[in-house]
């Protein structure tokens, strides 16, 4: 290797190290502390299994959605078109309002309340929840109405310091709580007989998927800004920053669950936040805790900054006639009111949005990822089978809401997985297939690496 080839070898080293970390610091904002520790203590003896299947949702696929808008080379609106101009306006919106302001964004305020001011000063009322959330949502309203730079100068400090906080804590739990608490409970009924599953579910909560076809042009932009080309270089830069990424997160969210498998009377927690703060608080001390609290606060901050101004973007790229700051007040006025709620109701709330977006989102990621192992476009393979998992999700939300429960349960009820929330699965399958007869009778068309173009997609299946 010349010295040449060897110094572009270690700048692309430097650059994939660089996107890792950019996409870890997307990933991880402080409101993914809480939902690990919870299944540690719900998941009891079947833990393993568990954050097995949490591991799968929170980290796997996050990781292949930013791969997935790495092929494309575009970003969520683009992608979603493949199912058609109704299904690519209305998937986007909804996912970012999911990830803005009627769940992540008021995540940001209830967690930072839950685990800084609860823990420390005792207050757990409505008012106080108010004042809180008013106070958090006017600094991050402020910080957001000239973004540039703020978040990514303070996410170069604050995520080392959390990284590092947060293997101070796993360490000291693996060395100081014994392997299980010393009077284990039994696993909770959702983890006693299909705990893998039940914590594939779970990991949906993470809404690191969604965030990933959501803001993975971030990541592709700035590798392709850094001199990667378009085309199956940039998807490869892309992947291994994933990887690398991927396996951080993976550290991080198993050592959390570590902590929730092995406190003493975890199951009784009523969340996350409460739990990771007494654990801290047992292991550190008070001061512990307070900075622990401080952490978790400063990082929320940072990622309701993102959150506010990359909801308030697109929507105002979206609808033209309402400006970035008319929209930045709006997302910020919605989700203090969310956040009012309190944290339990939050989740409550998103539940039912989730379940109806993931599977759509799994589906694209999926379909996205294949497509180039074929060697075509698979056109009508995308518009069957997202039009069969946003269908069957959408029914499988009614029924869990109770409306039209009777009628529903008898047309989806027996596709298998259905009792853990993956009876889309099948019926996507066989839209699918039935969608890719189709497409194998059509013409052959070379598919598109990381943004190139159709000539030099041609011209690369060629050379093949």
């Amino acid at each position: 290797m010349s010295h040449s080839d060897s110094s572009r070898a270690k700048g692309n080293n430097g650059i994939i190290i660089v996107a890792a970390m950019m996409l870890f610091s997307m990933f991880f904002g402080a409101g993914n502390l809480i939902f690990p520790p919870v299944l540690g203590a719900q998941a009891a003896d079947n833990f393993p299994p568990a954050i097995l299947g949490f591991l799968t949702t929170g980290v796997l696929l996050p990781a292949l959605a930013v791969i997935a808008i790495a092929i494309t080379g575009s970003d969520i609106r683009s992608l979603t078109l493949r199912g058609g101009k109704v299904f690519g306006l209305i998937f986007p919106v909804l996912v970012y309002l999911s990830i803005g302001a009627f769940y992540a964004l008021p995540r940001t305020a209830t967690v930072s309340f839950s685990t800084i001011v609860t823990p420390n000063f005792g207050w757990d009322s409505w008012g106080s929840r108010i004042v809180f959330s008013a106070v958090f949502f006017a600094i991050a309203l402020a910080l957001a109405f000239e973004p540039t730079g703020i978040v990514d100068r303070l996410g170069k400090y604050l995520t080392p310091a959390l990284l590092i906080l947060l293997l101070v804590l796993i360490v000291m739990a693996l060395v100081k709580m014994t392997s299980a608490p010393a009077a284990p409970a039994a696993p909770a009924e959702d983890f006693q007989s299909l705990p893998y599953a039940t914590g594939f579910v779970e990991g949906y909560l993470t809404m690191d998927s969604l965030a990933g076809l959501a803001f993975g042009i971030v990541v592709v932009s700035s590798i392709r800004e850094k001199g990667v080309p378009r085309g199956p270089q940039l998807v490869s830069s892309v992947l291994k920053s994933a990887i690398i990424a991927c396996l951080i997160l993976g550290a991080v969210y198993l050592g959390l669950g570590v902590i929730g498998h092995r406190m003493p009377n975890g199951q009784t927690f009523s969340d996350g936040a409460t739990l990771l703060a007494e654990a801290s608080n047992i292991l550190m001390g008070g001061a512990g805790a307070v900075v622990f609290g401080l952490i978790v606060l400063l990082a929320c901050m940072t990622t309701a900054v993102g959150l506010l101004g990359a909801c308030s973007e697109f929507f105002a790229t979206l609808f033209t006639k309402v400006s970035y700051r008319a929209w930045l007040i709006i997302f910020t006025l919605i989700a203090f009111v969310v956040s009012t709620t309190g944290l339990e109701t939050v989740i409550a709330i998103a539940g039912p949005i989730i379940g109806f977006l993931y599977p759509s989102a799994i589906t694209l990621i999926f379909l996205t990822l294949v497509e180039p192992l074929t060697g075509r476009r698979l056109n009508m393979t995308f518009k069957l089978a997202l039009i069969v998992s946003i269908v069957w999700a959408g029914l499988m939300t009614l029924e869990s809401l109770g409306i039209g429960a009777n009628v529903i349960a008898f047309a989806i009820d027996w596709s298998p997985g259905h009792a853990q929330q993956l009876g889309w699965v099948v019926p996507t399958v066989i839209g699918g297939i039935i969608g890719f007869v189709i497409d194998l009778m059509g013409s052959k068309r070379a598919v598109r690496l990381g943004g190139e173009t159709q000539a030099e997609a041609e011209r690369r299946v060629e050379a093949q």
